[in-house]
């Protein structure tokens, strides 16, 4: 049975990747792509955009005749173009993967809501590798006491939206559970002067084309534990991006993340 993944944002970083990916993915088929309705983009074909291969399909900025040709849709947009998707996967049953981040308060609601009716993932990294490395932040965080300051250090590329990353915000998150709080009660995102007991400090580094490297600090009077991922190319948040697409769409209703991609929800 083949799976047909539709890309909202195509032409972006990521979604090169993403169509890559599906390209090369065994049982999958691209439904298609959007751009913005001023996108330079707008009407060519995809691969021509991307500088592929012609695929024979246009972008466009119909949002929802992509969700409707889709059996699930990617999202890597910006966070005001995720709250319509999330409003057409809702309206038309097609299962969602939302990889776009900053997202607000009431943003992150709009994916709990829409979870109650599909299949919503959302993650700001696709990586297992990030995966996994917020599962041991976690574990370590519930070990070790506050006698270890834990800093988050959180580097990208130079055309970065947000600071701190959603990844970084993830690995925070995944801290103050381990120590039983709440990560708006411990984080400090702009420090000056001495560090108080407790904090869960940010630290955002934007520069060149990293991709993205990820590192946890817990930095106790005697040792320092220091826990990081790089990602050595963009490929490797697409291949988690598919792999998402493919697990979401058969299951139920529900908010999920990668962790549940891998069993460890």
């Amino acid at each position: 049975m083949t799976t047909k993944i539709g890309v909202l944002g195509c032409t972006g970083r990521m979604g090169k990747a993403i169509i890559t990916q599906i390209l090369k993915t065994e049982n999958c088929e691209l439904a298609g792509g959007t751009v913005r309705p001023k996108s330079p983009f707008l009407g060519a074909d995809i691969g021509e955009a991307l500088d592929m291969h012609t695929l024979n399909m246009t972008t466009t900025a119909d949002s929802e005749a992509v969700v409707q040709a889709s059996d699930v849709v990617i999202d890597f947009t910006r966070p005001q173009a995720a709250e319509e998707h999330l409003q057409l996967s809702t309206q038309h049953q097609t299962p969602i993967v939302v990889g776009t981040t900053g997202l607000g308060k009431d943003q992150r609601q709009k994916l709990v809501n829409a979870a109650a009716k599909v299949p919503v993932l959302f993650s700001p990294n696709m990586s297992i590798g990030v995966t996994l490395l917020t599962s041991i932040v976690q574990q370590l965080a519930a070990t070790l006491d506050n006698n270890f300051d834990i800093e988050v250090v959180d580097t990208h590329h130079r055309d970065k939206l947000d600071a701190p990353s959603g990844t970084a915000i993830a690995l925070g998150r995944a801290a103050a559970a381990g120590r039983g709080v709440t990560l708006e009660d411990a984080a400090c995102r702009c420090r000056t002067g001495r560090r108080n007991p407790g904090d869960i400090g940010f630290s955002a580094v934007r520069g060149g084309n990293i991709p993205g490297d990820s590192k946890v600090l817990f930095a106790g009077d005697h040792e320092v534990i220091e826990i990081s991922h790089r990602a050595l190319d963009k490929g490797v948040f697409a291949s988690g991006a598919v792999k998402a697409a493919l697990w979401v769409c058969t299951q139920k209703p529900g908010l999920y993340n990668m962790r549940d991609v891998l069993g460890q929800g």
